[in-house]
């Protein structure tokens, strides 16, 4: 492990090269919060990917393209006296100290993550959040939006007494879209859907499964076994749309096989 000091040397260098840029490169110097922004989430997105996939060259290299992302921010702002990076810094370190009594005073949480999750809900209303739901970001792609809403209602108690108790909410969602599809309304079939999809979100976060992963790894699954559906059909010198579905669940049932 690096000491302290060759840390902080790194990132002198970076705040210094930030400052190099801003003034010699035409691109750079022309950058606003605004222009970055777009940027930003796509390279937030490009990490998650890299998480997704376990592939620690990758989340290294996608961590130092958010660090420039948030030393560039600091540098826009301190030109407008604005703030800099040392206030962002600053602000990061009063929260975390604030939002960890059981670590910085003398709360004692009995070494229990639910209690910690508990008592930063409370604080953060303390800070001005004025509802346990307010610190949730509205432009949040709504699968994570649910997930956060249900942890943060979970970590005040809004809970099932059992988790067990979850699946009959499921079930109940499932058959209240069944009878809307009989219906073929179709405004009602999306709200039952929505009610449907928040319910197993709600189920996996019980077991402690994010469903954001969950389902983008099965994405991946997905994409695996069609290209290699794809590439068989290829190879056979034939046309996905001129197969039947048993023929091309063969190859599927073969493309499972190598799924490992």
């Amino acid at each position: 492990m690096r000491n302290m000091e060759e840390k902080l040397e790194s990132f002198e260098k970076l705040l210094r090269i930030m400052d190099e840029l801003r003034e010699k490169c035409p691109w750079d110097r022309e950058q606003t919060f605004e222009s970055l922004r777009n940027l930003t989430i796509e390279e937030a997105y490009e990490l998650a990917d890299a998480i997704v996939l376990n592939n620690h060259e990758n989340i290294k290299k996608e961590l130092g393209d958010l660090l420039l992302h948030i030393v560039f921010y600091s540098k826009i702002a301190s030109e407008k006296a604005a703030f800099d990076i040392k206030d962002v810094a600053d602000a990061i370190v009063e929260k975390l100290i604030f939002r960890h009594p059981h670590v910085f005073g003398t709360v004692d949480v009995q070494n229990n993550p639910d209690t910690v999750k508990k008592n930063w809900e409370e604080l953060k209303i303390k800070e001005g959040n004025h509802s346990v739901l307010g610190g949730v970001p509205s432009s949040l792609p709504a699968m994570i939006k649910a997930n956060r809403i249900q942890e943060k209602a979970r970590a005040v108690g809004f809970d099932w007494d059992k988790r067990e108790q979850v699946w009959d909410k499921v079930m109940e969602e499932l058959q209240e879209l069944k009878s809307e599809i009989n219906a073929m309304n179709k405004e009602k079939m999306e709200k039952e859907f929505g009610d449907l999809l928040f319910s197993i979100i709600n189920a996996a976060g019980l077991y402690h499964i994010d469903p954001e992963t969950a389902l983008e790894k099965t994405n991946l699954k997905f994409i695996k076994r069609f290209n290699y559906l794809e590439g068989k059909t290829l190879k056979q010198g034939k046309k996905l749309k001129n197969m039947t579905l048993d023929e091309m669940n063969a190859i599927w049932e073969e493309a499972k096989k190598n799924d490992d």
